[in-house]
């Protein structure tokens, strides 16, 4: 069994996706427009170019989502994307990229339980933790 998280967005899906591949080194997979498929007819014709549906792997995860059909799109509640990372530089260096535009909840910081610490929704609205419990032994 694999449990995915499903993401919608308004209009930004190819976007977003794009800035996550780049942000955390993942990788893009297919992306299905709404032009040329069964649904092309559900959406007005200037939205024909929007993601129906994609993905893209990051780590040992999928993230799946599509541009929610005008009218249907509604703010992500109720969930957030939680990501652990090893060293404090690579948590520090994506927490700063997602911030660029999005809404800090919490600052990245030492905590009593993580090495960095921090949350912040996404310039395309999509809720993260960022968790480093300590940095990786350095090799000698």
């Amino acid at each position: 069994m694999t449990i995915s998280p499903y993401l919608s967005f308004n209009g930004e899906c190819e976007e977003a996706f794009q800035f996550y591949e780049r942000s955390f080194g993942g990788a893009l997979g297919a992306l299905f427009r709404y032009e040329g498929s069964p649904m092309a007819g559900s959406v007005p014709p200037a939205w024909g170019h929007k993601i129906m549906h994609g993905s893209v792997a990051i780590g040992g995860l999928e993230l799946m989502g599509a541009d929610s059909v005008p009218g249907g799109y509604e703010a992500p509640k109720g969930f957030v994307l939680s990501v652990q990372i090893a060293d404090t530089a690579t948590a520090e260096r994506i927490f700063a990229e997602l911030e660029v535009g999005g809404t800090v909840q919490m600052p990245l910081q030492k905590t009593f339980w993580a090495e960095r610490f921090g949350m912040v929704a996404d310039r395309f609205g999509i809720p993260w933790q960022i968790n480093c419990a300590a940095d990786a032994p350095q090799a000698s």
